[in-house]
């Protein structure tokens, strides 16, 4: 069985491309799984440039084929804010109450409906070839968190022909729609 890392700690995220790929004969391992703390400046201008970052990163240091993954929150009156700031968009990273309050607040002057998207930038990346591919989830944003599943600003964010946000979606009804299902259903299609 091929062992791939995806370049992430993030348990949620690890958790959902696990299940996106479950039909391939991979291994993925986390970068907890290899005891590894890497700290990767994500220094690019988009979120694929980021996600080519990490995934060239964490090959070059294991040189085990990778893939990896940038995605983030596009608010279209925000001018695409937060965009490839999502995880740290009030200044700590990966503090999501804090990031919703300031989403919450900059919104505030703005008339509904706050029309949004995530973006998932996927990327596969092992020393001689590089995949990449993009996955949009469109919805909008609303004025308080509702719902206990998924993580960022899923609590804020209803997905278009919903009526419920993606925290109170169950897990396997969210993975089927997601930003990084189609992102990573497309790379899978291309490693295939």
């Amino acid at each position: 069985m091929k062992k791939i890392i995806f370049a992430s700690n993030n348990k949620g995220k690890v958790e959902e491309v696990k299940y996106i790929l479950s039909d391939l004969n991979i291994q993925i391992v986390s970068l907890a799984d290899v005891d590894e703390t890497i700290d990767i400046e994500e220094s690019g201008d988009s979120f694929e440039e980021n996600a080519l970052i990490k995934a060239e990163h964490v090959f070059n240091r294991f040189k085990t084929p990778t893939i990896a993954d940038d995605s983030g929150l596009v608010v279209q009156q925000l001018n695409g804010a937060p965009g490839i700031y999502s995880s740290r968009y009030a200044g700590l990273d990966g503090n999501d109450k804090a990031n919703n309050e300031k989403l919450l607040n900059e919104l505030k002057n703005y008339p509904h409906p706050h029309r949004a998207k995530f973006v998932c930038a996927a990327v596969y990346y092992d020393g001689e070839s590089t995949h990449t591919a993009i996955g949009e989830f469109a919805g909008r944003i609303i004025d308080q968190e509702i719902g206990n599943n998924g993580f960022g600003y899923d609590p804020l964010f209803v997905p278009d022909g919903y009526n419920v946000t993606s925290a109170q979606l169950e897990p396997e009804i969210k993975n089927s729609i997601s930003h990084r299902l189609k992102a990573f259903e497309k790379l899978k299609n291309k490693l295939l």
